[in-house]
């Protein structure tokens, strides 16, 4: 087991491209365009957005588009449901969910947590999808891959590690960011290294392989990059993960991966996603998750919650739980859109 106590000091060589790279992310990305919507509806796919919490920016690096069928991917959720929420759906009668990274910056320095959905795509049983955006949407924000000094990965699902590695020429898969660190929890690699999780698996010679020969390997709790820690929260997969971000002030953003996949299920923990490995589990991670998303000062990032990623867990006039978006600025339009 690799010890990745030692990571976060590392990469100072980094810091210095990276510092002055980081005012160009978010400045020149918007200069002299009008203004836009701070957020967009749940029913859109994301726009690249940014979103600043004390002293640590976080940005939705969008890679592309995926639309969730409500019956394929989230069979438990009634019906009734989504004809009393028509908000929640798209012209196509599915679910808007965009697939990318999160690129946080502070310091001089760039984690990315997760790679987006690549050149796979989803079963059709669950939906339809167009990816592969996510290094050109880097590019346009000014951020080089080089500059990037650790990947995490909340998850090993396909729509979460897609542009991990490269084949450039035929050759052998390469490091997508080639100076970062690669992490992944000890308890989501080794059922995948194994072979026992075969829904949502990666490619194994595009990515299971080249990752075994670079990948640092966590526990629970471990801090992965100064000021963000894991939190392992089981059930989508084997040890699918969250990361907290602590920002100055004592204000935090939690990444939450695919422990939610829409708002519906904060109010309904109890309604799991067709691809969870043990619903048990996701019921326990959520109500974990719960727990802290409704503390002060604390803010969350929705991967597949349409063009409303971040946002705030709050409870209405009733007491139940919902979904609040942040205001986040928008840099970019969708990359790429479903036709």
């Amino acid at each position: 087991m690799t010890d990745v106590s030692h990571l976060p000091s590392r990469r100072a060589v980094l810091r210095g491209a990276a510092a002055t790279t980081a005012s160009a992310t978010t400045a020149s990305a918007t200069t002299d365009r009008p203004a836009a919507p701070l957020f967009g509806a749940l029913n859109e796919q994301s726009a690249v957005r940014t979103f600043t919490v004390g002293d640590t920016r976080l940005t939705y690096v969008v890679d592309g588009a995926m639309e969730l069928d409500p019956a394929g991917f989230l069979p438990a959720v009634p019906a009734a449901y989504w004809r009393e929420h028509p908000e929640a759906l798209n012209r196509s009668g599915r679910i808007a969910a965009s697939a990318g990274g999160v690129l946080v910056e502070r310091g001089g320095r760039r984690l990315l947590i997760d790679a987006g959905l690549g050149g796979n795509v989803l079963s059709p049983a669950l939906g339809s999808s167009r990816a592969g955006a996510l290094l050109r949407t880097l590019r346009r924000l000014r951020v080089p891959p080089e500059s990037v000094d650790t990947v995490a990965f909340t998850h090993l699902h396909t729509d979460h590690t897609g542009l991990g590695f490269r084949t450039d020429g035929g050759g052998a898969p390469r490091k997508a960011f080639p100076r970062a660190d690669y992490l992944v929890a000890a308890a989501e690699w080794e059922p995948f290294w194994r072979r026992e999780i075969e829904v949502g698996a990666p490619s194994w010679d595009g990515f299971m392989v080249p990752m075994s020969k670079v990948l640092h390997r966590f526990e629970d709790g471990a801090e992965v990059w100064p000021g963000v820690t894991a939190l392992v929260t089981p059930g989508h997969s084997p040890g699918h993960t969250t990361y907290v971000v602590s920002a100055s002030g004592g204000r935090h953003v939690l990444v939450f991966g695919d422990a939610f996949h829409t708002p519906a299920q904060l109010t309904h923990p109890e309604w799991p996603s067709g691809p969870d490995t043990d619903t048990e589990a996701v019921r326990r991670a959520r109500e974990t998750l719960l727990a802290r998303l409704l503390r002060p000062r604390t803010h969350a990032f929705a991967f597949h919650f349409g063009d409303q990623a971040f946002g705030r867990v709050v409870r209405d006039g009733t007491g139940a739980v919902r979904w609040r978006p942040a205001p986040a600025r928008r840099l970019l339009p969708p990359p790429i859109r479903m036709p």
